[in-house]
């Protein structure tokens, strides 16, 4: 029952980070804005991005953009939070990840069935190293992503 109701707690905390600051962003800043927060390194800016990550899918018909950017990525984290919720067997750093992918997952999701479009206002450079723009949503999938990478490198505990 506890681990149920951290996965629960987590998602739902991933979720609620990444609403309220998009609903800040909608409200605050203007589209394409270039807000420096850190220089010239961390820039708060608005787009509205209506593909996947980095734009991909953007050109796709509206009825591809419904399967493949919410119907399809909807099962997946089902399916993933049912395993989570279910499977005896996953370390507790995995449970984190992956409660992490599934509320940022969720996030963007509801960004696109919302508005049709996902919130993007972050982004970063660090000398040659630059990212795309992107949400905290973004940030909790990357996480959990790289933290199952990480886990399954070390190959100690089952994923």
């Amino acid at each position: 029952m506890t681990r149920k109701i951290l996965v629960v707690l987590l998602i739902l905390s991933n979720i609620s980070c990444d609403q309220i600051s998009k609903k800040i962003v909608r409200k605050s800043v203007n589209s394409n804005s270039y807000i420096q927060v850190l220089n010239d390194n961390f820039v708060l800016t608005k787009i509205e991005n209506t593909g996947a990550a980095l734009g991909l899918g953007e050109n796709l018909s509206p009825n591809a953009k419904k399967v493949f950017l919410n119907i399809l990525p909807a099962l997946v984290l089902l399916f993933l939070t049912y395993r989570v919720l279910t499977h005896k067997k996953i370390n507790t750093y995995s449970i984190i990840a992956f409660s992490f992918i599934i509320g940022g997952g969720i996030g963007n999701i509801i960004d696109r069935f919302l508005y049709g479009s996902v919130t993007d206002f972050l982004h970063l450079k660090f000398g040659f190293l630059k990212t795309g723009i992107f949400n905290l949503a973004d940030v909790s999938v990357t996480l959990g992503a790289i933290t199952i990478l990480f886990l399954s490198l070390l190959k100690k505990n089952e994923i």
